[in-house]
Protein backbone atom coordinates (compact mmCIF):
# COMPACT_ATOMS: atom_id res chain seq x y z
CA UNK A 1 0.00 0.00 0.00
CA UNK A 2 1.34 3.44 -0.67
CA UNK A 3 2.55 5.71 2.12
CA UNK A 4 0.28 8.99 0.54
CA UNK A 5 -2.06 8.47 2.63
CA UNK A 6 -2.70 7.18 6.82
CA UNK A 7 -5.66 6.07 8.15
CA UNK A 8 -7.65 6.61 11.38
CA UNK A 9 -7.79 3.40 13.95
CA UNK A 10 -10.94 1.04 13.27
CA UNK A 11 -11.68 2.37 16.87
CA UNK A 12 -11.95 5.81 15.63
CA UNK A 13 -14.23 4.75 12.31
CA UNK A 14 -16.51 3.05 14.25
CA UNK A 15 -17.37 5.89 16.72
CA UNK A 16 -17.67 8.22 13.91
CA UNK A 17 -19.93 6.19 12.22
CA UNK A 18 -21.94 5.84 15.25
CA UNK A 19 -22.17 9.61 16.08
CA UNK A 20 -23.71 10.24 12.37
CA UNK A 21 -26.39 8.01 13.15
CA UNK A 22 -27.45 9.57 16.49
CA UNK A 23 -27.11 12.55 15.11
CA UNK A 24 -29.83 11.24 12.64
CA UNK A 25 -31.51 10.00 15.14
CA UNK A 26 -31.51 13.55 16.98
CA UNK A 27 -33.10 15.33 13.69
CA UNK A 28 -35.96 12.93 13.81
CA UNK A 29 -36.74 13.67 17.74
CA UNK A 30 -38.16 16.81 17.69
CA UNK A 31 -41.45 16.14 15.54
CA UNK A 32 -44.02 18.13 16.42
CA UNK A 33 -47.24 16.26 14.70
CA UNK A 34 -47.99 14.02 12.07
CA UNK A 35 -44.88 12.74 9.77
CA UNK A 36 -46.63 13.30 6.22
CA UNK A 37 -45.25 12.22 2.62
CA UNK A 38 -45.59 14.52 -0.16
CA UNK A 39 -44.39 13.55 -4.06
CA UNK A 40 -43.03 16.65 -5.87
CA UNK A 41 -41.66 16.00 -9.44
CA UNK A 42 -41.76 11.70 -9.27
CA UNK A 43 -39.97 12.18 -5.38
CA UNK A 44 -41.18 11.67 -1.88
CA UNK A 45 -40.44 14.08 0.76
CA UNK A 46 -41.31 13.50 3.99
CA UNK A 47 -43.04 16.96 6.34
CA UNK A 48 -43.74 16.96 9.50
CA UNK A 49 -47.65 18.38 9.33
CA UNK A 50 -48.65 20.00 12.65
CA UNK A 51 -50.79 23.28 13.93
CA UNK A 52 -50.02 26.71 15.71
CA UNK A 53 -53.45 27.79 16.82
CA UNK A 54 -55.71 27.17 13.77
CA UNK A 55 -53.18 27.30 11.32
CA UNK A 56 -51.74 24.18 9.56
CA UNK A 57 -47.23 24.09 9.37
CA UNK A 58 -45.08 21.66 7.74
CA UNK A 59 -41.72 21.37 8.57
CA UNK A 60 -39.46 19.41 5.78
CA UNK A 61 -38.11 16.52 7.52
CA UNK A 62 -35.91 14.68 3.93
CA UNK A 63 -35.68 12.87 1.12
CA UNK A 64 -37.63 9.26 1.27
CA UNK A 65 -35.44 6.34 1.85
CA UNK A 66 -35.54 3.08 4.08
CA UNK A 67 -33.39 4.52 6.90
CA UNK A 68 -35.69 7.89 7.33
CA UNK A 69 -38.66 5.93 6.98
CA UNK A 70 -37.18 3.62 10.13
CA UNK A 71 -36.60 7.24 11.83
CA UNK A 72 -40.22 8.05 11.21
CA UNK A 73 -41.67 5.49 13.01
CA UNK A 74 -39.39 5.58 15.99
CA UNK A 75 -39.64 9.14 16.45
CA UNK A 76 -41.44 9.32 20.08
CA UNK A 77 -38.81 6.56 21.07
CA UNK A 78 -35.75 9.02 19.56
CA UNK A 79 -37.67 11.89 21.50
CA UNK A 80 -37.59 10.16 24.96
CA UNK A 81 -34.05 9.16 24.75
CA UNK A 82 -32.41 12.81 23.86
CA UNK A 83 -30.94 13.50 26.56
CA UNK A 84 -29.10 10.20 27.04
CA UNK A 85 -28.07 10.74 23.00
CA UNK A 86 -26.32 13.94 23.58
CA UNK A 87 -24.13 12.46 26.48
CA UNK A 88 -23.29 10.11 24.19
CA UNK A 89 -22.82 12.46 20.86
CA UNK A 90 -20.41 14.68 23.86
CA UNK A 91 -18.48 11.64 24.98
CA UNK A 92 -18.03 9.92 20.91
CA UNK A 93 -16.42 13.41 20.02
CA UNK A 94 -14.12 13.44 22.76
CA UNK A 95 -13.24 9.90 21.57
CA UNK A 96 -12.75 11.01 18.21
CA UNK A 97 -10.47 14.05 19.34
CA UNK A 98 -8.52 11.87 21.08
CA UNK A 99 -7.93 10.31 17.99
CA UNK A 100 -6.54 13.10 16.43
CA UNK A 101 -9.56 13.97 14.30
CA UNK A 102 -8.80 17.52 12.96
CA UNK A 103 -12.48 18.33 13.08
CA UNK A 104 -13.22 22.05 12.79
CA UNK A 105 -12.23 24.58 14.70
CA UNK A 106 -14.23 27.29 17.04
CA UNK A 107 -15.11 29.29 14.23
CA UNK A 108 -15.48 27.61 11.75
CA UNK A 109 -17.54 24.87 13.71
CA UNK A 110 -19.71 27.70 15.68
CA UNK A 111 -20.67 29.25 12.69
CA UNK A 112 -21.60 25.97 10.71
CA UNK A 113 -23.73 24.70 13.93
CA UNK A 114 -25.35 28.01 14.05
CA UNK A 115 -26.50 27.80 10.06
CA UNK A 116 -27.39 23.89 10.93
CA UNK A 117 -29.88 25.18 13.06
CA UNK A 118 -31.38 27.62 11.27
CA UNK A 119 -32.08 24.46 8.82
CA UNK A 120 -29.02 25.01 6.22
CA UNK A 121 -27.76 21.40 5.83
CA UNK A 122 -31.78 20.24 6.10
CA UNK A 123 -33.09 22.55 3.65
CA UNK A 124 -30.55 21.30 1.02
CA UNK A 125 -27.36 23.03 1.25
CA UNK A 126 -24.09 21.00 0.80
CA UNK A 127 -20.53 21.87 2.42
CA UNK A 128 -18.30 21.86 -0.30
CA UNK A 129 -15.00 23.03 -0.60
CA UNK A 130 -11.73 22.02 1.91
CA UNK A 131 -14.43 22.00 4.68
CA UNK A 132 -16.10 18.73 2.84
CA UNK A 133 -12.64 17.50 2.34
CA UNK A 134 -11.71 17.40 5.90
CA UNK A 135 -14.85 15.20 6.92
CA UNK A 136 -13.66 12.64 5.08
CA UNK A 137 -11.25 11.61 7.48
CA UNK A 138 -14.72 9.96 9.52
CA UNK A 139 -16.61 8.34 6.20
CA UNK A 140 -13.32 7.25 4.44
CA UNK A 141 -11.10 7.05 7.79
CA UNK A 142 -8.81 8.98 6.09
CA UNK A 143 -6.17 10.64 8.59
CA UNK A 144 -5.24 14.52 8.44
CA UNK A 145 -2.60 16.92 8.59
CA UNK A 146 -2.60 20.72 8.96
CA UNK A 147 -1.10 20.84 5.07
CA UNK A 148 -1.92 23.20 2.78
CA UNK A 149 -4.65 20.32 1.61
CA UNK A 150 -6.80 20.49 4.60
CA UNK A 151 -6.89 24.01 6.08
CA UNK A 152 -9.34 27.23 4.17
CA UNK A 153 -10.81 30.64 4.95
CA UNK A 154 -13.51 29.72 2.83
CA UNK A 155 -16.97 28.51 4.10
CA UNK A 156 -18.81 27.25 0.97
CA UNK A 157 -22.43 26.11 0.84
CA UNK A 158 -24.15 24.64 -2.23
CA UNK A 159 -27.45 23.98 -3.28
CA UNK A 160 -30.44 22.83 -5.93
CA UNK A 161 -32.30 25.93 -7.51
CA UNK A 162 -34.86 23.89 -8.00
CA UNK A 163 -35.18 21.57 -4.58
CA UNK A 164 -34.63 24.66 -2.63
CA UNK A 165 -38.04 26.27 -4.11
CA UNK A 166 -39.89 23.17 -4.15
CA UNK A 167 -39.67 22.50 -0.39
CA UNK A 168 -41.93 25.26 0.41
CA UNK A 169 -39.76 26.04 3.81
CA UNK A 170 -37.52 29.13 4.17
CA UNK A 171 -34.79 28.73 7.15
CA UNK A 172 -35.68 30.29 10.33
CA UNK A 173 -33.79 32.86 11.57
CA UNK A 174 -32.37 34.29 8.24
CA UNK A 175 -28.81 33.25 7.09
CA UNK A 176 -28.38 37.18 6.85
CA UNK A 177 -29.24 37.30 10.29
CA UNK A 178 -26.55 34.56 11.89
CA UNK A 179 -23.61 35.92 9.80
CA UNK A 180 -24.28 39.35 11.37
CA UNK A 181 -24.12 37.86 14.56
CA UNK A 182 -20.91 36.65 13.62
CA UNK A 183 -19.77 39.91 12.16
CA UNK A 184 -20.05 38.68 8.71
CA UNK A 185 -20.92 41.72 6.18
CA UNK A 186 -22.57 41.39 2.58
CA UNK A 187 -19.68 41.63 0.08
CA UNK A 188 -21.53 43.98 -2.95
CA UNK A 189 -22.23 42.43 -6.42
CA UNK A 190 -22.56 43.63 -9.55
CA UNK A 191 -26.26 41.98 -9.75
CA UNK A 192 -28.78 44.38 -8.29
CA UNK A 193 -27.71 43.83 -4.83
CA UNK A 194 -27.88 40.33 -4.87
CA UNK A 195 -25.29 39.11 -1.92
CA UNK A 196 -24.00 35.34 -2.57
CA UNK A 197 -21.17 35.98 -0.44
CA UNK A 198 -20.29 37.28 3.24
CA UNK A 199 -17.07 38.22 4.60
CA UNK A 200 -16.43 38.25 8.40
CA UNK A 201 -15.05 41.59 9.83
CA UNK A 202 -11.44 41.96 10.66
CA UNK A 203 -10.34 38.25 9.40
CA UNK A 204 -9.99 36.30 5.82
CA UNK A 205 -13.15 34.07 6.81
CA UNK A 206 -15.32 34.11 3.89
CA UNK A 207 -18.73 32.21 3.49
CA UNK A 208 -20.11 31.89 -0.34
CA UNK A 209 -23.69 29.88 -1.54
CA UNK A 210 -23.13 28.26 -4.59
CA UNK A 211 -25.89 26.22 -6.94
CA UNK A 212 -25.48 24.73 -10.36
CA UNK A 213 -25.62 26.55 -13.33
CA UNK A 214 -27.16 24.13 -16.65
CA UNK A 215 -26.67 27.03 -18.95
CA UNK A 216 -23.86 26.31 -21.37
CA UNK A 217 -21.79 29.55 -21.46
CA UNK A 218 -23.34 31.28 -18.63
CA UNK A 219 -22.54 31.25 -14.46
CA UNK A 220 -24.88 34.21 -13.30
CA UNK A 221 -26.61 34.92 -9.99
CA UNK A 222 -29.63 32.87 -8.93
CA UNK A 223 -31.66 32.50 -5.74
CA UNK A 224 -32.18 29.88 -3.46
CA UNK A 225 -35.46 30.09 -1.97
CA UNK A 226 -34.96 27.44 1.16
CA UNK A 227 -32.14 29.46 2.18
CA UNK A 228 -33.56 32.82 1.56
CA UNK A 229 -29.87 33.61 -0.08
CA UNK A 230 -28.34 34.43 -3.98
CA UNK A 231 -25.78 31.69 -4.93
CA UNK A 232 -23.46 32.16 -7.63
CA UNK A 233 -24.25 29.28 -10.35
CA UNK A 234 -21.42 27.57 -11.27
CA UNK A 235 -20.74 24.82 -14.52
CA UNK A 236 -20.06 21.22 -13.35
CA UNK A 237 -21.59 21.54 -9.35
CA UNK A 238 -24.75 19.49 -10.12
CA UNK A 239 -22.29 16.52 -10.59
CA UNK A 240 -21.05 17.22 -7.67
CA UNK A 241 -23.66 17.96 -5.09
CA UNK A 242 -25.97 14.85 -6.43
CA UNK A 243 -26.80 12.07 -3.99
CA UNK A 244 -25.08 14.05 -1.22
CA UNK A 245 -23.54 12.39 2.29
CA UNK A 246 -24.98 12.78 5.52
CA UNK A 247 -22.01 13.84 7.94
CA UNK A 248 -20.44 14.42 11.48
CA UNK A 249 -18.60 17.85 11.87
CA UNK A 250 -16.64 16.89 15.13
CA UNK A 251 -17.58 19.87 16.95
CA UNK A 252 -18.83 20.44 20.39
CA UNK A 253 -21.32 16.98 20.43
CA UNK A 254 -21.47 16.62 16.87
CA UNK A 255 -23.13 18.45 13.96
CA UNK A 256 -25.22 17.00 11.21
CA UNK A 257 -24.75 18.73 7.80
CA UNK A 258 -24.40 17.06 4.92
CA UNK A 259 -21.28 16.79 1.78
CA UNK A 260 -20.65 15.42 -1.52
CA UNK A 261 -19.57 11.41 -2.28
CA UNK A 262 -15.88 11.23 -2.06
CA UNK A 263 -15.81 9.73 -5.20
CA UNK A 264 -17.44 12.59 -6.88
CA UNK A 265 -15.70 15.09 -4.82
CA UNK A 266 -12.37 13.83 -6.37
CA UNK A 267 -13.23 13.89 -9.83
CA UNK A 268 -14.79 17.11 -9.41
CA UNK A 269 -11.65 18.72 -8.13
CA UNK A 270 -9.82 17.57 -11.12
CA UNK A 271 -12.05 19.31 -13.35
CA UNK A 272 -11.39 22.52 -10.76
CA UNK A 273 -7.63 22.27 -10.89
CA UNK A 274 -8.16 23.14 -14.63
CA UNK A 275 -10.34 25.78 -14.15
CA UNK A 276 -8.20 27.80 -12.04
CA UNK A 277 -4.75 26.46 -13.14
CA UNK A 278 -3.64 30.04 -14.71
CA UNK A 279 -5.59 32.38 -13.13
CA UNK A 280 -5.81 34.47 -9.57
CA UNK A 281 -6.64 31.00 -7.96
CA UNK A 282 -3.87 29.13 -9.16
CA UNK A 283 -2.41 28.35 -5.56
CA UNK A 284 -6.51 26.83 -5.17
CA UNK A 285 -5.98 24.82 -8.03
CA UNK A 286 -2.52 22.83 -6.74
CA UNK A 287 -4.57 22.09 -3.85
CA UNK A 288 -7.68 21.03 -5.70
CA UNK A 289 -4.77 18.65 -7.35
CA UNK A 290 -3.60 17.48 -3.99
CA UNK A 291 -7.12 16.49 -2.79
CA UNK A 292 -7.95 14.84 -5.63
CA UNK A 293 -4.75 12.95 -5.73
CA UNK A 294 -5.18 11.80 -1.97
CA UNK A 295 -8.95 10.30 -2.35
CA UNK A 296 -8.62 8.95 -5.90
CA UNK A 297 -5.35 6.69 -4.18
CA UNK A 298 -7.49 5.80 -1.37
CA UNK A 299 -10.70 5.56 -3.31
CA UNK A 300 -8.78 3.43 -5.98
CA UNK A 301 -8.32 0.51 -3.15
CA UNK A 302 -11.52 0.86 -0.76
CA UNK A 303 -13.57 1.95 -3.21
CA UNK A 304 -12.64 0.95 -7.32
CA UNK A 305 -16.08 0.77 -8.02
CA UNK A 306 -17.41 3.92 -6.85
CA UNK A 307 -14.59 5.77 -8.29
CA UNK A 308 -15.06 3.66 -11.33
CA UNK A 309 -18.98 5.01 -11.72
CA UNK A 310 -17.78 8.94 -10.66
CA UNK A 311 -15.01 8.92 -13.41
CA UNK A 312 -17.13 7.38 -16.37
CA UNK A 313 -20.51 9.43 -15.75
CA UNK A 314 -17.85 12.75 -15.50
CA UNK A 315 -16.30 12.10 -18.98
CA UNK A 316 -19.56 10.87 -20.01
CA UNK A 317 -20.97 14.75 -19.69
CA UNK A 318 -18.71 15.15 -22.90
CA UNK A 319 -15.99 16.91 -24.77
CA UNK A 320 -15.28 19.81 -22.14
CA UNK A 321 -15.32 17.55 -19.59
CA UNK A 322 -13.16 15.20 -20.53
CA UNK A 323 -10.71 17.54 -21.83
CA UNK A 324 -10.77 19.45 -18.48
CA UNK A 325 -10.16 16.01 -16.61
CA UNK A 326 -7.05 14.82 -18.69
CA UNK A 327 -5.45 18.12 -18.41
CA UNK A 328 -5.15 17.41 -14.60
CA UNK A 329 -4.41 14.34 -15.31
CA UNK A 330 -1.52 14.65 -17.19
CA UNK A 331 -0.23 16.57 -14.07
CA UNK A 332 -1.01 13.74 -11.79
CA UNK A 333 0.11 11.03 -13.75
CA UNK A 334 -0.11 8.62 -10.19
CA UNK A 335 -3.91 9.22 -10.01
CA UNK A 336 -4.08 9.03 -14.03
CA UNK A 337 -2.50 5.33 -13.72
CA UNK A 338 -5.28 4.44 -10.15
CA UNK A 339 -8.27 5.91 -12.57
CA UNK A 340 -7.46 3.15 -15.23
CA UNK A 341 -6.46 0.64 -12.61
CA UNK A 342 -10.18 1.10 -11.16
CA UNK A 343 -11.56 1.19 -14.56
CA UNK A 344 -10.01 -2.10 -15.38
CA UNK A 345 -11.21 -4.02 -12.38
Amino acid sequence: MSEGFRRHSPIAQTAYHELVSLLLDEALSDIRGTPTPRKRNGRTYWYDRYRVGSAVRERYLGEDSPALRQRVERHAELKAASDTRKRERTRLVRLLRSERFLGLDGATGSLVAALARTGVFRLGGVLVGTNAFRLYEGELGLRLSFDQTATTNDIDIASLERLSLALGETVLPSVDEVLGDFDFAPVPSLDGGRVWRWRQTGSELLVEFLTPSFDEEEEGLRDLAALGVSAQSLHHLNYLIAEPLQAAAVYRDGVLVRIPRPERFAIHKLIAADRRRDGPDSLKARKDLLQAELLIELLSIDRPGDLEEAYAEAKAQGPRWRERIARSLRRAPGAASRLGAAADR
